[in-house]
C-alpha cells in the first residue's frame, strides 16, 4: 500500500523549483502505554487545569496563553495575536548551501521525512538526488511550515531524498558541560579493545536484526494479565563489589565472544589471517603479558 503524503511543497534549488510531497519516515510512538484509572471502578480519569491562586478548576474557554517575561509576571496574548506571531508558511524548502554529509553531526538530527516528487517534478527531483550522491554533499535549507521556520537537511537515500529536520545551535547543549575525568589509555589496552571491536565488526547496519525485547516481554506479561493469570517479577542480578582491572575485563570479553561465536570456517580464518597480521601480532603480544592483579573493593 502506498504511503499517504502529510504535506506538499516545493524545493527551491537555484532557479529550479521541484514540486514535492512529504511522507512520514517513522511510525508514531509504538511503546506500551498505560491509562490512568480510578482504582474504585476502573474508569478513565480526565485531566483538569486548576488555578494555583484560588484553586478553582478552569475550563478551556477561560484559558489564555501568556509569556513569562520576569518572575511570576506574564504578558497575555489573544488567539489573533498569537497567529500574527507565527511565521508565514510558504511550504518552500529553500536550499541555502551544500556541505559534506560528514560535517553535519548526528547530534543535530531531529525528525526525518521522506521526500517524493509531485506531478511534473520527477526529473528535477532525480537530478538533485543524484548530484548530492555524486558529490557526497547534502543540502541545508530553510523550511517555513506550521507557523515556524525549520532548519532542514536534504540527503540522498535509496534513490530518493530524505528531509532531516535539524536542531538549531542553541537547542544543542555543549559537550563541555559534561564532566570528564582525565584518564590515559595504554597501548596494550588499546590493542585489546581493537581486537574486541574487530570480533564484533560488520560492514552494514541491518535494523531488522534488532527488536525491542522489553516491549515484547511487557506485552507478553500484559496478555497473561488479560487471560487472568498472575505475573511475577524476576529480580535482576545485582552487580558485585568487585572492580576488575580494565585489561582483565577486555581479555574476558574477548574470550567470551570467541566462545559464543564458536570457531569460524577455515576460509574465514584464512581471510582474517591474511588481512589482519597486525591484529594477530597484537593479540599474541597481549596474551603473553601476565594478567594484572585484580582489585577488589572493600565493603563494610
Amino acid at each position: 500500500m502506498s504511503a499517504r503524503p502529510i504535506a506538499s511543497g516545493t524545493i527551491s534549488f537555484g532557479l529550479v523549483s521541484i514540486p514535492i510531497k512529504l511522507y512520514a519516515a517513522a511510525e508514531s510512538a509504538s511503546g506500551v502505554s498505560f491509562n490512568m484509572l480510578h482504582a474504585k471502578d476502573a474508569a478513565r480519569l480526565k485531566q483538569q487545569y486548576i488555578c494555583t491562586k484560588d484553586g478553582e478548576i478552569v475550563p478551556r474557554d477561560q484559558m489564555v496563553k501568556g509569556f513569562e517575561f520576569s518572575k511570576d509576571r506574564y504578558v497575555t496574548f489573544t488567539p489573533e495575536e498569537l497567529k500574527a506571531l507565527e511565521e508565514q508558511s510558504t511550504q518552500t524548502v529553500e536550499v541555502v548551501e551544500f556541505v559534506p554529509i560528514t560535517k553535519v553531526d548526528p547530534v543535530y538530527f531531529d525528525r526525518s521525512y521522506y521526500v517524493g516528487p509531485d506531478k511534473g517534478g520527477a526529473k528535477a527531483y532525480a537530478l538533485l538526488s543524484e548530484v548530492m550522491k555524486e558529490t557526497q554533499r547534502v543540502a541545508l535549507a530553510r523550511y517555513a511550515a506550521r507557523g515556524k521556520m525549520y532548519l532542514v537537511m536534504l540527503r540522498p537515500f535509496e534513490g530518493g531524498i530524505v528531509m532531516q529536520q535539524l536542531l538549531y545551535a542553541d537547542e544543542v547543549r555543549s559537550f563541555s558541560e559534561v564532566p570528564l575525568e582525565p584518564a590515559e589509555v595504554s597501548p596494550k589496552e588499546l590493542d585489546l579493545a581493537k581486537l574486541l571491536v574487530d570480533q564484533r565488526a560488520v560492514e552494514s547496519f541491518k535494523p531488522e536484526t534488532y527488536e525491542d525485547d522489553v516491549k515484547k516481554r511487557v506485552l507478553g506479561l500484559i496478555q497473561k494479565k488479560v487471560e487472568g493469570e498472575d505475573i511475577s517479577i524476576v529480580p535482576s542480578e545485582q552487580g558485585g563489589g568487585q572492580i576488575i582491572d580494565l585489561m582483565e575485563a577486555l581479555k574476558a570479553s574477548l574470550a567470551k565472544t570467541t566462545a559464543k561465536r564458536g570457531k569460524a570456517p577455515a576460509a574465514t580464518d584464512e581471510a582474517a589471517a591474511d588481512s589482519k597480521p597486525a591484529a594477530r601480532k597484537a593479540a599474541k603480544k597481549v596474551a603473553d603479558e601476565p594478567a594484572p592483579r585484580r582489585k577488589v573493593s572493600k565493603r563494610a
